[in-house]
């Protein structure tokens, strides 16, 4: 045998040793314990088993309770709220989004579920979906006095939906809740315009037939009451050319496989001509458009069609909104390193702040108390805010009723010449 062979079973054998006296220590200590417990000997030799079974527990233990809080913690990042409930629709688990939809900084579980969402709807749904084991859905409105006072949840409308839960999960039901106001403004919108456009097209269709049939008839053919009668259908064709004109080029707009027809023109043109186009809108009022643009009048790169729409409109709309005398509408153009901001301003009655969230949607039209009077689809500023995106620019609005109203335009440097 060699000497490293020896060298080896030595440290074998100590190795032995040492563990047999660490053995036995553990055994003593084992048996103290027991002892301590008052367990019988023949006891202790079960008992490292039994406490390796409770590390092992503990450990399963902490590993669902890990589980646990990322399921929660998935469960709170979605846009739906969740809430589990026992069979007397007390609230088991609610995640983060049940109490933002709802308006509340708290959901306590253990509690009615009507306490903690104060509204009727909520638990009907639920006891619908229990009594009759089934799931069950239902679009509602939640008003403000059925959730407390200092929320504001009024007009806001919720799809829920609740079905019961296995018994082997411990019975009870679940119940999901989504904002949709969105879409049910959406589909309001979409049913106004509808509505809207079907009027703007048959009051000036039947003006026209009404007039044609006039014509026809021979005491209706004098040179005065004919050259009446072609102006009111001229203007009135042109308001449906023009309806129509709004709803091709929004449809264009938003037709992304459509390139823009890019030229560089000159800005303040085409701002004048915006102005010359709409002045007989001016004849007879006090009113009067301003232009404050450098000395060459500025220069964009750009489709000019739709340019010459967002001044059209934005001009437009200040003329239409602002009957009373004394209106200033002022459009300027500054050019700098970075592009060129282009403004439309008026000291008319202003737009109220509730409004201004939802003037550059398409269809929207806001002041409806005088709606009969300013004619239009409600198309006007979103073709004005998709033109200006359109070119990689922005748009604002800013406005201090009865005292100014801007639309504020910025286009960067790619699309400006000097």
């Amino acid at each position: 045998m060699t000497a490293f062979s020896l060298f080896l079973l030595l440290l074998l054998i100590l190795g032995a040793v040492l563990w047999t006296r660490r053995e036995r220590q553990w055994q003593k200590r084992w048996e103290g314990v027991a002892k301590t417990l008052g367990m019988r000997a023949r006891d202790a030799d079960q008992l490292p088993a039994q406490a390796a079974a409770v590390w092992l527990a503990k450990e399963k233990a902490e590993q669902q309770s890990e589980q646990r809080r990322i399921f929660e913690s998935l469960l709170d990042e979605i846009s739906q709220g969740l809430v589990l409930l026992d069979e007397e629709q007390r609230i088991r688990y609610a995640n983060r989004t049940f109490g933002r939809l709802l308006h509340r900084q708290v959901i306590r579980t253990g509690r009615a579920l009507i306490e903690e969402a104060r509204d009727h709807q909520l638990a009907d749904l639920v006891q619908e979906a229990l009594a009759e084991k089934r799931h069950a859905t239902r679009r509602i409105q939640i008003l403000p006095g059925n959730v407390g006072a200092g929320t504001d949840l009024g007009g806001r409308h919720f799809l829920i939906e609740a079905a019961p839960l296995p018994a082997d999960v411990g019975g009870g039901a679940w119940l999901m809740i989504q904002d949709i106001t969105e879409s049910a403004m959406t589909e309001q919108i979409r049913r106004d315009f509808v509505a809207n456009a079907s009027h703007e097209l048959r009051t000036p269709l039947t003006l026209i037939n009404g007039y044609i049939e006039m014509l026809q008839e021979d005491a209706a053919k004098g040179p005065a009451t004919m050259k009446r009668s072609l102006d009111i259908m001229e203007k009135h064709g042109k308001r449906i050319a023009r309806i129509i004109e709004d709803m091709l080029a929004i449809s264009r707009l938003e037709d992304t496989a459509t390139p823009l027809n890019m030229e560089p023109f000159n800005v303040r043109a085409c701002a004048q001509d915006a102005a010359d186009h709409l002045a007989p809108m001016l004849e007879g009022r006090d009113a009067r458009i301003e232009f404050a643009f450098p000395k060459d009048g500025g220069k964009l790169l750009g489709d000019r069609f739709y340019w010459d729409q967002v001044f059209t409109n934005l001009v437009e709309n200040s003329i239409k909104e602002n009957s009373r005398p004394g209106l200033v509408i002022r459009i300027s153009g500054e050019w700098d390193d970075e592009g060129c901001t282009l403004k439309v301003t008026d000291n008319g009655i202003g737009i109220p702040a509730h409004d201004l969230p939802f003037v550059f949607k398409r269809f929207y039209r806001g002041n409806k108390h005088h709606s009969s009077q300013i004619k239009g689809t409600g198309l006007g500023l979103s073709i004005v805010k998709r033109a200006v995106e359109a070119h990689g620019g922005t748009i604002e609005l800013t406005s201090t009723p009865g005292i100014e109203t801007t639309f504020k335009m910025r286009v960067p440097s790619r699309h400006t010449k000097a």
